[in-house]
């Protein structure tokens, strides 16, 4: 027997995130816009005009605001997975979307610890680098990690979307944003716009 299908009140009640998902939509929004006036306020303050990479301000401030482009689409993500405007919801790509950002930012974080344990233990640099401040910033994309977390799953569950969606995210975004991250500062190196290491 073929069930009937669901009425728009029911469905949407079924989409609509609990409050505690919703406060954790609005906490990474927050978050990642918080992080965004971080860098602008870099570019308004010409914090890089000074000291050694002086001569290399243009090429700084290209990766500078690429990553506040970056940091304004995840507050987006954030805010999108939670809430139910239906021009604005394309739930496939939208499950990619928070599904990639938990990945970015949980490998980024896992790669942050690792790091550190290196440091502790001494196969790369030392174990009186990591202080308070290193310490916080790695526990900040920790709790983002999981906020995102949480964001993916509750938004795969209520739009029952496939769990390829999911797997493209994890896998595709991280290699996305590498590979940005990687071309970009290459373009900037090729111009001399920043300094070759």
């Amino acid at each position: 027997m073929i069930s009937p299908p669901l009425s728009n009140d029911i469905s949407k009640s079924i989409r609509s995130p609990g409050p505690g998902i919703t406060v954790i939509g609005v906490l990474m929004a927050l978050w990642c816009i918080a992080f965004a006036v971080v860098n602008i306020v870099f570019e308004i303050t010409d914090h890089f005009a000074g000291g050694p990479f002086a001569e290399y301000t243009t090429g700084i401030t290209v990766m500078n605001w690429i990553v506040v482009g970056f940091k304004v689409l995840g507050a987006a993500v954030a805010l999108l997975s939670v809430s139910n405007v239906p021009k604005f919801h394309l739930p496939a790509l939208m499950t990619v979307l928070v599904w990639g950002a938990f990945a970015t930012l949980g490998l980024y974080a896992l790669g942050s610890v690792t790091q550190a344990v290196g440091m502790i233990f001494g196969v790369s640099g030392k174990a009186d680098q990591i202080n308070l401040a290193s310490v916080g910033y790695v526990f900040m994309f920790l709790l983002a990690a999981v906020g995102y977390g949480f964001l993916a799953v509750s938004y795969s569950r209520r739009y029952r979307t496939r769990r390829g969606y999911a797997v493209l995210g994890v896998i595709g975004a991280p290699m996305v944003l590498g590979l940005i991250l990687i071309v970009v500062p290459m373009l900037l190196v090729a111009l001399g716009l920043i300094p070759a290491y």
